[in-house]
């Protein structure tokens, strides 16, 4: 028997014990009441779980004074700011909103959550700074060297600052490179200088970098793209250290990967603090949803945070790291308050 080459529009494949639409059993009114519960208590337990989210981790001088503060110490220590520093910053709002520091005593009722955001904002506003200005000085040339550890994306990050701070600009730029551990990246960044069509020089020693910068005084930017360091290779970095360490022109700027964990974070920041870095560079910020230990670093060492570097797109993936921006990643739920606060 032959099978038909099509079927009619009515008829479907069914599964074996499979039921038809037309057999479906419609719900009863046990199962709308049982859904309506089921509903009910995960609303519940979601609310039981932010209670002793707060609870558990809040100072235990302000569980039951307010909640405002616990709320806000929860915010910050689920983007990963640093349990010390979120106290601080909590305690500091809760003072300049009440003139006073916050007894234990009965429960507060929750304040105006405008009112509280405010000094909250204003209190995280201060501990950290952004300063996006290249250079130490306005004298020509600007020189700003690009420090890190391997993989933290120095040499995409230059040809980035390159393009929208030399071309873009219509200012004399000239990339250099020390980094000789790695051919690669030296023939990608002179494959880069070779499209944008600007020079490029790779260096082998500190000396000769210091001759390179004193024989090109006629450029307006020049960037240094140096070798990436690993922690234990920084012992063995003397005369890099040196040279940026005693060199009040060259603007120094650690480049970080944002993914990092606060614990590793902080202590490759000291590690390369024999090479003096004036400014902290995060790149990856779209490889991470967790922002505090930038802010938590950039608090602790009181570095300047610089840029940031949200995809490997040249030149557009590369945003000045403003106040504002900092404050929406560490407190997003404060939204565009945020902005007019700052």
């Amino acid at each position: 028997m032959s099978l038909p080459t099509s079927l009619p529009p009515e008829a479907s494949l069914k599964l074996p014990g499979e039921r038809s639409e037309s057999m479906a059993v419609p719900p009863s009114p046990v199962t709308d009441r049982l859904s309506m519960e089921v509903a009910e208590l995960k609303k519940e337990l979601a609310g039981m779980r932010h209670a002793i989210t707060r609870t558990a981790y809040a100072p235990a001088q302000w569980i039951g004074v307010s909640q405002d503060l616990s709320d806000a110490y929860a915010a910050l220590t689920a983007a990963e700011v640093s349990a010390e520093l979120a106290r601080e910053i909590v305690q500091a709002a809760g003072d300049r909103l009440n003139g006073h520091r916050l007894p234990p005593g009965p429960a507060t009722k929750r304040t105006d959550g405008s009112a509280f955001q405010r000094p909250l904002i204003e209190e995280t506003s201060s501990r950290f700074t952004a300063d996006a200005t290249l250079g130490r000085s306005p004298a020509q040339p600007r020189i700003v060297a690009l420090v890190g550890p391997p993989g933290s994306g120095k040499t995409t990050t230059l040809v980035k600052l390159a393009v929208n701070y030399g071309l873009a600009a219509r200012r004399p730029v000239l990339p250099l490179s020390i980094d000789t551990h790695r051919v690669a990246a030296a023939d990608r960044l002179r494959s880069y200088a070779a499209i944008l069509g600007i020079g490029f020089q790779l260096l082998e020693t500190v000396s000769s970098l210091a001759q390179a910068i004193e024989e090109n005084r006629g450029k307006e930017l020049i960037f240094i793209d140096t070798p990436g360091l690993a922690y234990g290779d920084l012992e063995d970095s003397e005369s890099l250290a040196h040279f940026l360490a005693t060199r009040g022109d060259i603007d120094t700027h650690l480049v970080l990967p944002a993914p990092m964990k606060a614990a590793g974070l902080s202590r490759m920041v000291d590690a390369f603090e024999i090479l003096r870095p004036r400014h902290l560079r995060f790149t990856k910020l779209d490889e991470t949803g967790s922002y505090g230990p930038i802010f938590s670093e950039a608090a602790r060492t009181g570095k300047p945070l610089y840029f940031f570097a949200a995809g490997r797109r040249i030149p557009e993936d590369l945003e000045a790291a403003s106040p504002e921006r900092v404050l929406d990643l560490v407190l997003p739920s404060a939204g565009g308050r945020t902005r007019s606060a700052a």
